[in-house]
């Protein structure tokens, strides 16, 4: 399990936006091919035109490039926005995610910020942020919108 410490958060470098895009495409293409969306090219120019270096940190498992996610303010300019949360296929299942998810929901209630994502339907990532207390605001035959509001006292 990963809930022990051999998992860490560091900055992204622009040397990690290849790394990014491409384990994007390798951990979306199963539910982007299921919905009739996957576009080998697309898939990964999606995220280098989305980049937010300032807002990405890149997970490490016992210091090697192990996956990321990006924490960034909300556009509606109310709470933040979690997106790009991918993990590299060898470290899933373990409670990577669920770790990794806690931590950085911990830090939102902390700030009482409430934290926003889309998931894409049908997608077994919509169980890990249900678990977390994410509930559903709106959805589309793509994109399920989940939110979940601070809770109060369990921040830093």
């Amino acid at each position: 399990m990963y809930a022990e410490t051999n998992w860490s958060l560091r900055p992204v470098r622009t040397a990690d936006v290849e790394a990014i895009a491409e384990l994007r495409a390798e951990v979306m293409r199963e539910d982007l091919e299921r919905l009739g969306r996957y576009d080998e090219q697309r898939v990964r120019q999606r995220f280098r035109d989305g980049f937010s270096p300032d807002h990405t940190s890149v997970v490490e498992v016992d210091g090697a490039f192990a996956g990321c996610v990006t924490v960034r303010p909300d556009e509606s300019g109310e709470g933040l926005h979690l997106e790009h949360f991918y993990l590299a296929p060898g470290v899933q299942g373990r409670g990577l995610g669920t770790a990794v998810l806690r931590d950085l929901l911990a830090r939102a209630d902390g700030e009482g910020e409430p934290v926003s994502l889309v998931v894409l339907q049908g997608s077994a990532a919509r169980r890990l942020y249900e678990r977390e207390g994410f509930t559903l605001r709106s959805e589309d035959p793509v994109d399920v919108l989940m939110v979940r509001r601070p809770r109060p006292g369990t921040g830093g």
